[in-house]
């Protein structure tokens, strides 16, 4: 089974750029409504203007109690404003390893990439699928830290409804993901606080997060 990539909502308006205060994202994650695991984010400053996101994500899937599926992912960025400086990522998906990094390249500029398929050079702005980052909404092309492809993308706003946010419902506006196979639907607040997301994977079944 592949599972499609993808705390507290922040305290302030995303254009609000609070650089010095760390945030965090905490996302229990379910499989047609059973939790099958975690996915944590965090962002923090680092030197030089720059931010530093850990992601870390935990899924078992189990029948009849047996368990028949795991994927894990863990990776680490750097950020200056909205454009990706740096990725190291990890990740198992249901056995299978795989490793994506994404460099600097030389002096006159760009981002070496290595990723399973091979090497190649980016340039321009690069944004990875940085949900929490409502930014990413203005790209048609975003970067998978598990397959080190860049996928293109496009975004439509969907109808407002109110989600479940710690068993309580909140207000939040759904945005549609499409380009990457089946489509993928992710929520936010009016002023761009991330809330959840809707994915359907394989055999039709609905992978949701949820903050906790």
């Amino acid at each position: 089974m592949k599972l499609a990539l993808v705390a507290a909502a922040l305290a302030l308006p995303w254009h609000v750029h609070v650089l010095a205060q760390t945030q965090a994202w905490r996302f229990g994650v379910s499989l047609d409504d059973n939790p099958i695991g975690t996915h944590d984010f965090t962002l923090t400053p680092a030197s030089q203007g720059l931010r530093s996101l850990r992601s870390e994500a935990d899924f078992r899937v189990r029948v009849l109690g047996v368990p028949v599926y795991r994927y894990r992912h863990l990776a680490q960025e750097q950020w200056r404003g909205d454009c990706l400086q740096s990725l190291d990522a990890d990740t198992e998906d249901g056995g299978e390893r795989s490793r994506v990094q994404l460099r600097a390249a030389d002096e006159r500029g760009g981002l070496q990439l290595q990723a399973p398929q091979g090497e190649a050079r980016l340039s321009g702005c690069i944004m990875s699928f940085a949900y929490w980052n409502p930014a990413l909404r203005t790209q048609s092309a975003l970067l998978n830290a598990q397959t080190g492809l860049m996928e293109q993308v496009r975004w439509e706003r969907m109808e407002s409804a109110p989600i479940s946010v710690n068993g309580k419902p909140v207000a939040a506006v759904r945005w549609r993901l499409s380009g990457t196979g089946q489509p993928l639907d992710v929520w936010w607040t009016d002023d761009g606080r991330w809330l959840g997301l809707d994915a359907t994977v394989r055999g039709g079944r609905r992978l949701s997060y949820r903050l906790r």
